[in-house]
């Protein structure tokens, strides 16, 4: 019986998708941890976070939106102590909002996919089936 490999995925608005499959976005923040560690796709989500947009300077009307669009790394995991370790990294993880607790997702390796694939997402990190990319 051949068994199929599954594949994390994780949802975020744009432009945050786009600036981590770009590679400029290497640091994803959340609220809550993880013990994942590895390959996911990037997921952009159908929701898009305007007024972080707008304080990035980012045009997001032609952002893809409800499809996996890219691949990174997930490689370690960073808690935020305080808002000062937070806002000390602004240019990897590009937040506004601080809250506790809050962790940061260290990535690598990202890059966009040939061809984005319409897919519904999910919260936290999601299994899918590898083939899709």
């Amino acid at each position: 019986m051949h068994r199929r490999k599954s594949l994390k995925c994780l949802s975020l608005r744009q432009p945050y998708a786009d600036l981590v499959v770009t590679g400029r976005k290497t640091i994803e923040t959340r609220k809550w941890n993880t013990n994942f560690r590895g390959k996911f796709l990037v997921h952009a989500s159908k929701a898009i976070d305007t007024e972080s947009a707008a304080l990035l300077n980012i045009d997001c009307s032609k952002a893809i939106k409800g499809a996996a669009i890219g691949i990174a790394f997930l490689y370690d995991v960073k808690k935020y102590a305080n808002k000062e370790d937070f806002l000390a990294d602004k240019e990897k993880h590009f937040g506004f909002r601080f809250c506790e607790p809050k962790y940061g997702f260290l990535l690598k390796s990202a890059k966009r996919l040939n061809k984005s694939v319409p897919m519904i997402g999910r919260l936290a990190f999601f299994d899918i089936d590898q083939q899709i990319y």
